[in-house]
């Protein structure tokens, strides 16, 4: 494995277009969500977030473990 493989599946783990399709709503939505929430175009977190945000993390730890494991050979 290559040093840029294995950064590419690194960083490419969770992205905020994985976020947006797991709750279905726009990449936009999640980015708007993402502001502060003084700003003008911030936007409230779609429902459900917490769940959707717990299966993605579950799902990438176990990407994130196999990756781990082949760079330890």
């Amino acid at each position: 494995m290559t040093f840029k493989n294995a950064t590419d599946r690194l960083t490419e783990c969770v992205r905020l277009a994985d976020v947006a399709e797991e709750l279905d709503v726009a990449e936009n939505s999640i980015a708007r969500a993402r502001m502060d929430a003084t700003s003008p175009n911030s936007r409230n977190p779609p429902p459900g977030w917490q769940a959707a945000i717990a299966k993605l993390a579950r799902a990438r730890a176990a990407e994130l473990l196999e990756l781990a494991e082949e760079l330890d050979g």
